[in-house]
């Protein structure tokens, strides 16, 4: 598996320039690049310099404007069965593993590659071509634990005619070497939840949950195929510590079943008197589906379960801390029902919201709308359930990557700046560290101006944050009326030469901004540009036409720099790699 495909190759590029990159990043290759219309070849001296090409370079390094994509060249005569997962989460349950890959066919072998990557590489052996075919195009890209898995063919020089499933069903069939410590498994559990289940128990049964050395909680992620993290050193001296469970729901629920046996254990043998109640934390995202119109999902799942179970008061949030504490009183058997059937309704939220979030993201293009934290992700103690956003970029040489940072200059009521400045400077700091903007107030044009500037500079996903929390803050605080929209000004500097662009022949591109977002957006002609070069385009609307037309605008000057953008030369500095 010495040989490389490179995908996604741009007609400007030659070898010489594939030369270079392989060179600037210390990677031999043992003949010369064959290029194609969109793609090329080379070979590797060996297997270990192809893995550190594929991981080097893949979806990581731009050429000519476009990511390289590489992958192992495989002849199609030879894409059968074999499958190379990388980037696997390093603390990954093989279990876990085992039960995902089951999910597509029957897997005859499963090896692990030694590299020098932090992260697990798999070669996967399915026994018909058709499964291995569809767990490639389930696999890619599929995330685990915020890692995101990639998966390509390996060459299969026993290449076959398809074969059944042993035992006329999907599962784990009789292997060749498998890796220690990963088990056959025969039923296939389900795929690992997006959203984990997140619980609050008091401090004096965390230790009784942990077990001496560990050996309690070790116990239960074994059995219950699940990652569990007790995050105690949150909030130092609470009565109460959270945790956080990631599995299947099934295994999310066992775990949960299983430290609420220990808690009650433990509380009999201290004499521990008081009633230990499941408590439950949930983004407010999905509480109110959670109760239902007029409280009827919550009725049903009290009566249904025999549990009585209250929720906290919206008055206990902040934006720093969007969580609810969902309390559940009865039996542990009573309880248990009562937590899956809790976590049930928040997924589904949660899968409605992504998929709105989804259609969203191809409204607004150039954000990336998983990277907000909108949802469980902003949650104290829960890693993001979806990608990071790339850092802001720079460029070197003829090679661009990453976002780069952005300013917008957004206009208040000058009465408003106390509310978003907040106490001692408070809601302002914590703003900007939420947002992962620098977010400044300008000073007065005078006494009595009646708009104050709000400086906001960050990449696309810390734009869209700052700004939004600073439109709804606007309203939460009454500055415009319950039933009037919150409609702001934005101004964005562009290049002097790049306006006309932004205007178009004759206002054409101007006119379909407008109609596109609806937002009204403004070029005004008689502008003399400032000491960098630069003029205003002006921006009014509610928040989400606002933000439309701030990224088409953006779209349109990277295309003007992409055309400005000298071609490469040889000696040019390497690319960087874009951060996972």
């Amino acid at each position: 598996m010495n040989k490389l495909y490179i995908g996604n190759v741009s007609e400007e590029a030659s070898a010489e320039d594939l030369e270079t990159i392989f060179e600037q990043w210390k990677i031999p290759h043992s003949g010369p690049f064959l290029i194609k219309t969109g793609y090329a070849f080379v070979d590797c001296p060996d297997e270990k310099v192809a893995m550190k090409a594929i991981d080097i370079l893949s979806g990581k390094v731009e050429l000519h404007g476009k990511l390289l994509e590489v992958e192992h060249s495989v002849p199609k005569r030879q894409r059968s069965c074999k499958l190379q997962i990388r980037n696997i989460p390093p603390h990954m349950q093989w279990e876990v593993l085992d039960g995902l890959l089951a999910q597509y066919g029957a897997v005859e072998n499963c090896e692990q590659v030694n590299t020098d990557t932090e992260t697990a590489v798999v070669n996967v052996r399915y026994a018909a071509k058709d499964q291995a075919r569809l767990a490639m195009e389930k696999l890619n890209g599929f995330l685990m634990e915020n890692y995101a898995l990639k998966v390509s063919y390996i060459p299969d020089e026993n290449a076959a005619p398809d074969a059944a499933p042993l035992g006329g069903r999907r599962g784990f069939a009789p292997r060749g070497s498998s890796r220690s410590g990963s088990p056959g498994l025969g039923a296939r559990p389900k795929l690992q939840s997006d959203v984990p289940l997140r619980m609050l128990v008091p401090t004096q049964f965390v230790g009784a949950i942990i077990g001496k050395e560990g050996a309690t909680i070790r116990n239960i992620t074994k059995q219950t195929h699940s990652k569990i993290d007790i995050h105690r050193k949150e909030n130092a001296g609470a009565a109460e510590k959270p945790i956080t469970v990631h599995s299947t729901p099934e295994g999310c629920s066992n775990a949960c079943r299983t430290i609420m046996e220990i808690m009650q254990k433990e509380a009999v043998d201290t004499k521990f008197t008081e009633e230990i109640p499941l408590k439950i934390l949930a983004h407010n995202n999905f509480v109110g589906r959670l109760i239902g119109k007029e409280g009827r999902n919550l009725k049903k799942i009290e009566q249904d379960t025999e549990t009585k179970i209250t929720i906290s008061p919206l008055q206990d949030l902040t934006l720093y801390n969007p969580e609810r504490t969902i309390t559940v009183k009865g039996s542990i058997d009573a309880c248990s029902r009562a937590e899956e059937e809790v976590m049930k309704k928040v997924r589904e939220s949660y899968e409605n919201d992504c998929a709105a979030m989804n259609l969203q993201s191809n409204l607004i293009p150039g954000l990336n709308l998983n990277a907000l934290g909108l949802f469980p992700g902003g949650a104290p103690g829960m890693p993001p359930s979806m990608a990071n956003a790339p850092p802001p970029g720079a460029q070197a040489g003829g090679y661009s990557f990453g976002q780069e940072s952005e300013t917008v200059h957004l206009f208040i009521p000058a009465l408003a700046v106390g509310a978003i400045i907040g106490k001692q400077g408070q809601h302002i700091k914590q703003l900007s560290r939420f947002a992962g903007a620098s977010i400044k107030i300008a000073p007065a044009d005078g006494a009595d101006a009646k708009q104050r500037m709000v400086i906001v500079a960050g990449p696309p996903e810390a734009q869209f944050k700052a700004q939004g929390r600073i439109f709804g803050k606007l309203k939460e605080e009454n500055f415009f009326g319950p039933k009037e929209e919150v409609r702001l000004e934005a101004h964005i500097k562009v290049p002097s030469f790049a306006a006309g662009r932004v205007i178009g022949k004759g206002g054409k591109t101007v006119n379909e901004l407008q109609n596109l977002t609806s937002a009204e957006v403004v070029v005004p002609r008689e502008q003399t540009p400032d000491e960098n070069d630069q003029v205003v385009v002006k921006i009014t609307g509610h928040f989400y036409a606002s933000q439309l037309a701030q990224r088409k605008i953006q779209e349109i000057l990277c295309q003007v720099r992409r055309q400005q953008q000298p071609k490469p030369s040889p000696g040019a500095q390497p690319p960087l790699p874009r951060r996972k």
